[in-house]
C-alpha cells in the first residue's frame, strides 16, 4: 500500500506561482505511475498531469498545458507540479495519486491510491 501527502498549497494571486509536493510511503513508488487531479467546488474531479514510472513521460490537460510542468524525483520518493501563471479557475484541491498501470493515466478511475488533497487558491 502506498501514502500519499500532499504540501505546498496556498494563496496566491493570479499569474503567480506555487510548487506542490506529494512525498509518498514505501519502497515501491518506481512501479507506480503517478498523477494530480483536481477538484473545485460544485465541479467533478478531474485530470490535470500525469507521470510515467520513469519519470521519462508526461501528459497534461490542455487547460494547464504549457504553465504546469509534472516531475518525480524516484530516490526521494515524491513527485512534484510546477504551476506558473496560474488563473483564478486553477482554484481547487489538488491531489496526487498512484495508479499501478503502464502508461499515463488519465482519468480518476484510474487510480489506485489518493492524498488527502490540498488546497490552492488562485485570486483576480
Amino acid at each position: 500500500q502506498v501514502q500519499l501527502v500532499e504540501s505546498g498549497g496556498g494563496l496566491v494571486q493570479a499569474e503567480g506561482s506555487l510548487r506542490l509536493s506529494c512525498a509518498t510511503s514505501g519502497r515501491t513508488f518506481s512501479s507506480y505511475a503517478m498523477g494530480w487531479l483536481r477538484q473545485a467546488p460544485g465541479k467533478e474531479r478531474e485530470f490535470v498531469a500525469a507521470v510515467s514510472r520513469s519519470g521519462g513521460s508526461t501528459y497534461y490537460a490542455d487547460s494547464v498545458k504549457g504553465r504546469f510542468a509534472i516531475s518525480r524525483d524516484n530516490a526521494k520518493n515524491t513527485m512534484y507540479l510546477q504551476m506558473n501563471y496560474l488563473k483564478p479557475e486553477d482554484t481547487a484541491v489538488y491531489y496526487c495519486a498512484a495508479a499501478s498501470a503502464i502508461g499515463l493515466p488519465r482519468s480518476a478511475a484510474q487510480y489506485r491510491y489518493w492524498g488527502q488533497g490540498t488546497q490552492v487558491t488562485v485570486s483576480s
